[in-house]
């Protein structure tokens, strides 16, 4: 495993220990809303706060954009040409409830470009991670994209709009046209489990509008190294920056992606 690589599972490890402990004591937690539909609690915060931690220890120079503190300088001064781009608790919502469907995801991009990738289940200690050129793993268990070439036997991925609602005419019809087209369509709700959950097979093709960067940055490594292909509505690279995004199996995504264009409207571009 790449040096780097091992800090930020050291990082992802430590914010773990802080979900874990909390997970035990819901009852007690002060949840706040950042928006309609949009929580954060004290753990987020402290997670967060242990992954930079770790960061700034191993990688003072390194920049940081993280979802609840974002953008943060190099500890040292300056500028760089690194930065970590971080959600210490993916799936807010289902751990508030104690739905356990929720991750870490950490990811360094270089110049703009992924290098490495985290994305850490807490519940099921699965560790999926990927290094650009190195490919993807579970669990130091080489991953790979589904072989399903039928988007009518894939099984999809979604998540539904919660914060922003200009678009839920557009959202509805594309679910109700890919539910006749595929095999079953979930909606878990932590975008970087179901980006994972792509590159490891489990999914064949996801789609959803309106993400952070954050919350798609390791699990979009995760595809590319597995095999997979990721875009914008648009089908280019620019889905960080967009927030919308479609993932899936090579085929898969072939079929897929024309079925949502079909559907962009004013409001959603690509």
């Amino acid at each position: 495993m790449h040096p780097i690589l091992n800090i930020a599972v050291k990082a992802a490890r430590r914010a773990a220990t802080v979900i874990n402990r909390a997970s035990t004591q819901l009852d007690l937690l002060a949840v706040q809303s950042k928006s309609p539909n949009d929580f954060v609690t004290e753990v987020d915060h402290a997670a967060e706060q242990a992954i930079v931690e770790v960061l700034r220890e191993a990688y003072p120079g390194h920049g940081i954009l993280a979802e609840e503190s974002g953008e943060l300088a190099p500890a040292n001064g300056g500028e760089s040409e690194f930065t970590w781009i971080i959600d210490p608790l993916d799936g807010t919502t289902n751990f508030i409830h104690g739905f356990p469907q929720y991750a870490i995801s950490i990811a360094l991009a270089k110049n703009g470009v992924l290098e490495h990738g985290v994305v850490y289940d807490p519940n099921r200690n699965e560790l999926f991670t990927a290094s650009r050129g190195s490919g993807a793993f579970l669990n130091d268990r080489r991953i790979r994209v589904s072989r399903r070439t039928r988007l009518n036997e894939a099984l999809l991925g979604t998540g539904f709009p919660y914060r922003q609602f200009d678009n839920v005419d557009a959202y509805l019809a594309i679910f109700r046209e890919l539910t006749q087209k595929s095999a079953g369509i979930r909606r878990p709700g932590a975008a970087a489990l179901d980006l994972a959950y792509v590159a490891c097979g489990r999914l064949d093709g996801f789609w959803e509008f309106g993400l952070a960067p954050w919350d798609m940055a390791a699990g979009a490594l995760l595809i590319q190294e597995a095999g997979g292909l990721i875009s914008d509505l648009g089908g280019e690279a620019n889905y960080l920056a967009t927030g919308n995004v479609v993932a899936g199996a090579p085929k898969v995504f072939g079929q897929l992606l024309p079925v949502i264009q079909s559907y962009r409207t004013a409001n959603l571009q690509a």
